[in-house]
This record gives C-alpha cells, sequence and structure tokens, in this order.
C-alpha cells in the first residue's frame, strides 16, 4: 500500500491558498472549496460501516430481546454477555480481531455491530417488559395468540424505546467508525489520520464536522420515522 501522505501534500500546496496552509489555521475556507470532493468518498464508506453495523446489531439484539422476553431467564446472561462486549476498549478489538477476520471493513464491522448490542438489547427487552398489563389481557380477550400479540400489540406499544436503543446506538456508532480505519475499515477516520500526521487543522476540523453533522443527519432520521410509526404518541402530547 502506498503512502497517502505525499498525495495529501501536493493537494494541499497546489489546490488552495498557501498562505492559509503555512499559518494552519483551524478552519481555511478557501481549502475546502477546493478539496471538498476528497471527502465524498471517506463519507460514503462511512455512511456504510454505520448503516450495516447498527441494521446488523438491530436484527441480532431485537431477535435476543423477543426470545428473552419469552424466556425470562436468558435476560441475565444476553446482557452479561453484551456488557462484557460492550467494555473492550475500541481499539482493543479491532487489534484482538485482525488476526481472524483479517485487515479490512469486514474487521471494523464486527467490532461496531457488537458495541450496539447491549444498548439496543436493552431498550427492545425493556419496552416489551413495559407493555401495561391491560393490554395484553385486552388483546388475550380479542383472541389473539402469543405471536399476534408481539407483532399487533407488544412491539407497536414499545417502539419509543426501542427507537431510543437504536437512535443512542447509531450516534455512538459513528463516532466509534471514525476508528475503523485502524483496521483497514476506511471512513472518515482516513482523513482525520492523514490530517493528523501532517498537523493540519482544517483537515481534522473539516472531518469532524462531517461526524457531527452525519450523527445529526442520522439522529434526525430515526426521530422522525418514530413520529411516523407512533402516531398515538403525537396525539396524546397534544
Amino acid at each position: 500500500m502506498t503512502d497517502p501522505l505525499p498525495l495529501a501534500e501536493v493537494i494541499l500546496h497546489n489546490r488552495t491558498n498557501k498562505d492559509c496552509i503555512q499559518r494552519n489555521e483551524i478552519f481555511c475556507p478557501d481549502w475546502l472549496l477546493h478539496n471538498g470532493d476528497r471527502y465524498v468518498s471517506p463519507t460514503v464508506e462511512h455512511l456504510e460501516l454505520v448503516a450495516v453495523s447498527v441494521l446488523a446489531g438491530f436484527v441480532i439484539a431485537f431477535s435476543l430481546a423477543v426470545i428473552a422476553h419469552r424466556r425470562r431467564w436468558l435476560a441475565t446472561p444476553v446482557l452479561g454477555v453484551t456488557g462484557a462486549l460492550y467494555t473492550i476498549p475500541s481499539i482493543a478489538a479491532l487489534f484482538l480481531l485482525i488476526p481472524i477476520t483479517g485487515f479490512g471493513n469486514m474487521t471494523a464491522i464486527i467490532a461496531l455491530t457488537a458495541y450496539t448490542l447491549q444498548i439496543i438489547f436493552r431498550n427492545v427487552l425493556a419496552g416489551l417488559n413495559n407493555v401495561p398489563g391491560e393490554s395484553k389481557d385486552a388483546a388475550r380477550g380479542m383472541g389473539l395468540t402469543d405471536n399476534q400479540m408481539l407483532w399487533k400489540v407488544e412491539i407497536p406499544l414499545a417502539l419509543p424505546e426501542i427507537f431510543a436503543g437504536l437512535r443512542i446506538a447509531t450516534v455512538s456508532t459513528v463516532a466509534l467508525a471514525a476508528l475503523a480505519v485502524l483496521a483497514g475499515g476506511g471512513g472518515l477516520g482516513t482523513e482525520i489520520l492523514i490530517a493528523n500526521k501532517i498537523t493540519f487543522k482544517t483537515g481534522i476540523v473539516t472531518a469532524g464536522t462531517i461526524l457531527i453533522l452525519m450523527a445529526f443527519f442520522l439522529d434526525a432520521i430515526l426521530f422522525l420515522l418514530q413520529r411516523r410509526l407512533t402516531p398515538w404518541r403525537r396525539v396524546s402530547i397534544g
């Protein structure tokens, strides 16, 4: 793999205002105007990492939570395992996985997915357990089976807690995915690493700002989706 630093230096010195670069200002608008396109691919890669990791984590954690809701004794061991995974330092997790899964985005996705499990599992299980007993009694009185009650009553009423966990997991994954570069996973962490090596403040600030905006954007999408799927809460609040 070729060293990206010479290319970065050529871009810095030939495509923008040299005075801004030499002063190493915190933010150089002219540099961003001429070099903004270099962030497109890393941003897309970062979104892919977040989307795949959160989706995989949600499928796994949601399935485990539904099973644990039916088999209460499973809740404690699942919480213990997912909690143990969550406490492993992110950099250590990546380096532990590299010898097993190799150097690439798969290693990053596995690590990021593992960090979402505790958050999503706990919230889904809490949402299902907090469904009012009278609602379940009414469902049984209408002749609903356990599976029908789960999908038509319990899960819809648990959606606020489910989305709360999903939103927290998504925002935290946006931040953690910046470390994917250490495992060859790409993303915006690549630009941060390059800018840090050549001590270029604007590059670091730009990548960091994109990460913050991405977190707000994804959280807003999930919030709007939650409102769309829980219209009764809008009515009650109003």
